[in-house]
């Protein structure tokens, strides 16, 4: 089994340009060095369309590898460290968590004690389901968030037009990113496809939102 760490303390955070950017993947120009930094989709709702950034850092350390994990709050990386911590939860299910949910959401899952949404989550069964609950549920009090209510909640419209460039880039993007999390393409494609025929002006954001709801 490959032994991983997870440290915030040498890199606490990176601040820099905005070089490229995916739903799954960030690159921060920082005086002449790009670096790659894995993102949440939370995160890259927050970036998107900005030219600099601040990323707070979460660093994997692998006996093969080495990965940046950067989230656009504090509260983010916390949540994120919080959930590595439990049994069986590595850094990209952790990812595809807080790529479901924002952190509010997710806070008030866990403190309810709300298994059932949690099980939504590609890749999480009920024991791992549990083990969240049971181990954090005493631990996100401290990261102070409030209720998230009704926010980010939309309702789409169906199609009743031709496909636009727009939305061959979204479905492209979307796909792309969705790859990046572990789907397998020709599946993820056909769900997308889907969901752009229901939702056309549906930003790749959502998109990749219903999609994990689906996959």
């Amino acid at each position: 089994m490959i032994k991983v760490n997870f440290y915030t303390y040498m890199i606490e955070y990176l601040k820099g340009t905005l070089a490229d950017l995916t739903p799954a993947l960030a690159v921060v120009e920082c005086n002449g060095v790009g670096y790659g930094v894995n993102i949440s989709l939370n995160t890259f709702s927050g970036i998107q369309g900005k030219e600099s950034v601040k990323l707070w850092i979460s660093e994997a350390i692998r006996e093969d590898a080495y990965q940046l994990w950067g989230f656009s709050t504090r509260v983010e990386r916390e949540l994120f460290l919080l959930l590595t911590s439990v049994s069986g939860i590595g850094a990209a299910m952790a990812r595809m968590i807080l790529s479901a949910m924002t952190s509010s959401e997710l806070c008030n899952i866990i403190s309810e004690g709300n298994d059932k949404m949690l099980k939504q989550v590609k890749g999480i069964g009920p024991k791992a389901a549990q083990r969240i609950i049971v181990d954090l549920r005493d631990k996100i009090g401290t990261l102070g968030i409030e209720s998230a209510g009704n926010r980010g909640q939309g309702t789409g419209e169906m199609a009743n037009g031709q496909w636009s460039m727009v939305n061959k880039e979204v479905m492209n993007e979307a796909v792309s990113a969705l790859t990046m999390l572990g789907f397998s393409p020709a599946p993820t494609h056909k769900v997308v496809q889907q969901i752009l025929r229901d939702e056309p002006d549906a930003p790749v954001e959502k998109v990749i939102k219903i999609a994990l709801k689906i996959l």
